[in-house]
């Protein structure tokens, strides 16, 4: 029986760390594209809506949408079970405070930071992809699809609440993936004496510069737009 949840923990664990990787790869490409929110070319407005465009249109794409809410899913499911798994394999306090001399405040707040990010996608949804599915008004383009450039820019230039809580939150977010990249990797037991400490430096890095990058663009919309 121990050994059959053994293996039932492993594999939850296992689950939750391909939907987080998979996530680690999607904020890229989203993050490559929030970009063109900036003046950083000329035409950056139809380059943004060009590629929200595809990626709502191509039907790869919307494959992916599939996969991608399939991810969050797993991922915030998985891991709020495993989070209780391990609270309740804890037998005592002198064990709780043993442990926590033993790991990183990332890691001891990964439930709690994967909350926030969880409350952010239900804003952002609200925000833009409800307005997709014409479930919220919002500003639309000629052909009837909504823009979702105007509708962006107008919240970051105005609504100085949503611009902080959407800074916090990626905050959160760089402390989130600080722990995750790691840990997903030596979940998936791809650890060795030589590449561990690459994949490690190339955690930090991405645990700051997504979110740095994201959060460059309300500030640059609050501050200087």
């Amino acid at each position: 029986m121990s050994n059959t949840k053994a293996l039932s923990s492993i594999t939850k664990k296992v689950i939750m760390s391909l939907a987080g990787l998979f996530l680690i790869v999607f904020l890229l490409i989203h993050l490559g594209i929030n970009l063109f929110l900036l003046p950083i070319v000329e035409g950056n407005r139809e380059v943004f809506l060009a590629a929200a465009e595809f990626m709502s249109t191509f039907w790869p794409m919307k494959v992916m949408e599939i996969a991608l809410f399939g991810g969050f899913i797993l991922h915030g499911l998985y891991g709020v079970i495993v989070q209780l798994g391990n609270w309740k394999s804890r037998g005592n306090q002198a064990y709780k405070v043993a442990s926590k001399t033993k790991t990183t405040f990332a890691s001891r707040t990964m439930i709690y930071s994967g909350i926030l990010v969880l409350l952010f996608i239900v804003m952002h949804l609200y925000q833009f992809y409800f307005v997709k599915l014409g479930l919220v008004e919002g500003a639309m383009l000629a052909d009837g699809h909504p823009d979702f450039y105007t509708i962006a820019v107008d919240l970051f230039s105005n609504d100085m609440v949503f611009s902080s809580i959407y800074i916090i939150l990626f905050v959160v977010l760089g402390f989130h993936l600080y722990h995750a990249f790691q840990s997903a990797f030596q979940t998936m037991g791809w650890n060795h004496p030589k590449y561990t400490p690459v994949v490690k430096v190339v955690g930090n890095i991405y645990a700051i510069v997504v979110p740095l990058g994201f959060i460059m663009i309300p500030l640059y919309y609050m501050f200087m737009g």
